[in-house]
């Protein structure tokens, strides 16, 4: 099968401030999702403020639309990010592609890299983190904690400090498990909450720091994405990054 043409990328009915990072020739692309966009719309009320504006087919997980000359369109999602947490955001225009990209996933051979602005100083500069967690799903609302069956690990590093008050740390999140929230919960967990984290963060830290700041936004983005995959026989890398929002940087200067 062909790949998708130059004129299927630039009439994606992309979501306000999405952006198209790079693509490959087998159809995978990665697009650079703001903070406040959902990963896929749970209802079409929700299609204006999703990573695509159109239809989404849950059971597929494909985004769906009608072009100019009628033609059907389809985009299968291969990952997801909290509405809140802005950075890279993966998906295919080829099924067969989605799929094998999908089994990456499951196998773990998929590396993604966080930027966190946490709330706190490690008290190592780098190092590993292992959890076990339980996830619950109530009503359409996803809440993680850290006293469950599910292990949960990331390895962490300092990337700069500034001393407070309150003292906040640039730290750099690779996980090696994808459990929901896993990031969130194992910084909370460590007395280091993520800046504006609603959730499982320190409510008047957050408040304090919008005061100040006038930035209101979960302060976790993915940055890089990259992993290899086989298809027709022969094997692709692919890679893409998300340069941070000014404000991280901002923050600890």
């Amino acid at each position: 099968m062909s790949a998708p043409s130059a004129e299927f990328w630039d009439r994606l009915p992309l979501g306000g401030g999405v952006r198209l990072i790079t693509r490959d020739e087998n159809g995978v692309a990665a697009f650079a999702k703001p903070a406040g966009v959902l990963s896929h719309p749970n209802s079409p009320k929700d299609e204006p403020r999703a990573l695509l504006t159109c239809a989404y087919d849950p059971a597929q997980e494909c985004f769906g639309w009608t072009g100019p000359d009628g033609s059907a369109h389809r985009l299968w999602l291969l990952n997801r990010l909290d509405s809140a947490t802005s950075g890279v955001i993966l998906a295919a225009a080829r099924e067969t592609a989605a799929r094998r990209i999908k089994e990456q996933f499951v196998r773990r051979q998929v590396h993604k890299a966080y930027l966190a602005l946490v709330f706190g100083v490690p008290r190592a500069v780098r190092g590993r983190w292992r959890d076990r967690l339980a996830v619950e799903k109530r009503r359409g609302t996803i809440r993680t904690s850290p006293a469950g069956s599910l292990p949960a690990e990331a390895q962490f590093r300092v990337l700069r400090q500034r001393p407070g008050p309150p003292p906040l740390a640039l730290v750099q999140l690779d996980p090696q498990t994808g459990r929901s929230h896993q990031l969130r919960v194992q910084c909370a967990r460590r007395g280091l909450p993520i800046v504006g984290d609603q959730t499982y963060g320190d409510f008047r830290l957050n408040r304090q720091f919008a005061r100040t700041t006038g930035c209101r936004r979960l302060f976790l983005h993915s940055l890089e994405t990259r992993f290899r995959y086989e298809l027709g026989g022969r094997t692709f890398e692919f890679a893409a990054t998300a340069p941070p929002p000014p404000e991280f940087a901002a923050a600890v200067h």
